[in-house]
């Protein structure tokens, strides 16, 4: 009895690793039910080999199936985050960065959990497979004529399935071939990826702006202070989806009215960031480098270049260039290639409060320590600051709250908040409650930046901002896209009269009309609408 129950078991977890279905895919009893035709080959080769090379087989597909199913289940976290599958190349080193997640949100004890349940997983699952596929290859060898005829008949219903194109689920056919599929995209995965280093570096080696005349560098913002200011997971979806955009457009529409009394006006557009659902760095790079950055391995390479970014570029042109990172709690070598003259980390930023879920610090403290220590100073050039602000980072509970920015202080003042704030547990488990939490996040973080130019703007303040990606698919749903709003304030007529060619919307809200960008493209257009013409024509010859 233990043994057919055992013989049961490895059956049903072979069939299952066979049938489960990619990433996208919903699961359901009907995603399960179909016939693996990479099943009825491997028992067909079975039932004609002898006997050490079909014990060779049997270990062989039970351990490459073990390891295509951890894929599939890596997949499918990938996608619930990532929007994206996982990449056997280029994807290793985000391990790291989903452990520090976790544990920021968690816990220690959380992280430790997880990471401990994704090593037995990644071993555990391969061992049983092909313990399970040894085991079934036995019983073919015992029983030859009855899995002979039940192969057969199979075969021929996978046959009738395929021909009339059968599912019980959209995008799951009856007649199953996804772990063959699986394994041929990944090995083209694997040579795309290998090959990507060299199409990166051809990409990399054209860039009409780095023998730019220094003179002619953007000599349209002489004078001002530019900070380019990142919103975390602030995306089209926050102005666009219904259940959303209420709150985030209210924030804007009313940010518009005050930035209007206040003297200055705004234009709106959309780019579209290279990466959804986290990889805030990976947009980041993209923007100020003017390349295309959707993968690790190609940041990797762009930080040991020599290329010409936005920040470098204001250094160049004699702006103290600035870097305030509140979610940089380690060494952070990238910032020399950025340019940065100094990087305000979260241990330089002196904040005395509690982390709000992953978020070190409040937006508002962030831009009043770089208020304090850099824009209030009167003995310094004019600024170029580069400003991820994070308070919209997932979880989005805890929330902090604004208040006077004379009482921010060195940040105890949001103790009680964080105490009184909600719980992430009394949220995740509902869709509709983390998505009314992540409006309120970027509501905060939109009113806090709003907040800051009505406190501390003047003529020569210039405010890009912008966000990274869009959030996780939980809040988009499926098929959102990677569209993220970006838009430029400014109190001087003159800034916005260089972009009057973009197509922008007066605002701080872009219309559904307003072009869309690829964001590698905004370094370029950037440097070209405030530079003197002829920027770049050293470059071109």
């Amino acid at each position: 009895m233990v043994t057919r129950s055992t013989t049961v078991l490895a059956a049903v977890f072979v069939l299952a690793a066979l049938v489960l279905p990619n990433a996208g895919v919903p699961l359901s009893l009907g995603a399960f039910l179909r016939i693996p035709v990479e099943g009825l080959v491997v028992v067909a080769l079975l039932l004609v080999l002898p006997g050490t090379p079909r014990t060779v087989l049997a270990a062989l597909f039970g351990a490459v199936l073990g390891v295509l199913t951890v894929v599939k289940i890596v997949d499918f976290g990938f996608y619930s985050v990532l929007v994206r599958p996982f990449d056997l190349v280029r994807d290793w080193s985000l391990f790291a960065d989903g452990y520090g997640f976790v544990r920021d949100s968690f816990g220690q004890l959380g992280a430790v959990g997880a990471a401990t349940a994704a090593v037995v997983l990644a071993v555990g699952v391969p061992v049983l497979m092909t313990l399970a596929a040894l085991r079934l290859a036995r019983v073919v060898r015992r029983h030859r004529r009855p899995a002979a005829g039940t192969a057969g008949a199979l075969a021929a219903a996978w046959v009738v399935c395929a021909v009339f194109g059968a599912q019980l689920v959209p995008g799951a056919p009856v007649a199953a071939s996804s772990a063959a599929g699986l394994a041929y995209g990944r090995t083209l995965q694997v040579r795309d990826g290998l090959r990507d280093r060299q199409v990166f570096a051809g990409e990399a080696a054209v860039d009409a702006f780095k023998e730019a005349d220094t003179d002619r560098l953007l000599s349209g913002l002489r004078g001002k202070d530019v900070i380019v200011s990142f919103v975390e997971s602030y995306g089209r979806s926050a102005v666009e989806d219904p259940e959303i955009s209420p709150r985030v457009d209210a924030a804007l529409a009313a940010g518009t009215e005050r930035l209007n009394a206040a003297g200055y006006a705004s234009r709106s557009g959309w780019l579209t960031s290279p990466t959804a659902g986290g990889g805030s760095w990976l947009a980041q790079a993209t923007l100020l480098s003017g390349l295309w950055i959707d993968n690790q391995q190609r940041f990797n390479d762009l930080v040991t270049s020599d290329r010409l970014t936005l920040t470098s570029a204001f250094k160049k042109a004699d702006w103290r260039t600035v870097g305030v990172m509140p979610g940089i709690t380690a060494a952070w070598p990238e910032g020399s290639f950025y340019g940065y003259d100094q990087v305000y980390d979260s241990r330089k930023l002196g904040y005395k409060g509690p982390s709000f879920g992953w978020s070190p610090m409040p937006d508002q403290y962030t831009l009043a320590t770089f208020q304090r220590a850099e824009r209030g100073r009167t003995d310094r050039p004019p600024l170029m600051a580069a400003i991820p602000l994070t308070s919209s980072h997932a979880p989005w509970v805890p929330l902090p709250r604004s208040v006077d920015w004379h009482e921010v202080g060195d940040g105890s003042i949001y103790g009680p908040m964080e105490a009184a704030g909600k719980n992430i547990d009394d949220v995740w488990p509902d869709p509709h409650k983390i998505r009314a939490e992540y409006a309120k996040s970027v509501e905060y973080s939109l009113d806090t930046l709003v907040s800051y130019v009505e406190k501390y703007g003047d003529d020569n303040l210039v405010l890009v901002f912008l966000g990274d990606h869009q959030p996780v698919p939980v809040v988009t749903g499926a098929g959102a896209g990677r569209d993220v709003p970006i838009t430029i304030v400014a109190r001087d007529p003159a800034v916005l009269n260089r972009i009057a060619g973009w197509g922008w919307q007066d605002g701080l809200k872009p219309s559904p009309q307003s072009p869309v960008w690829r964001m590698d493209a905004f370094r370029d257009r950037f440097l070209t609408a405030f530079g003197t013409p002829g920027a770049a024509a050293r470059s071109r010859h």
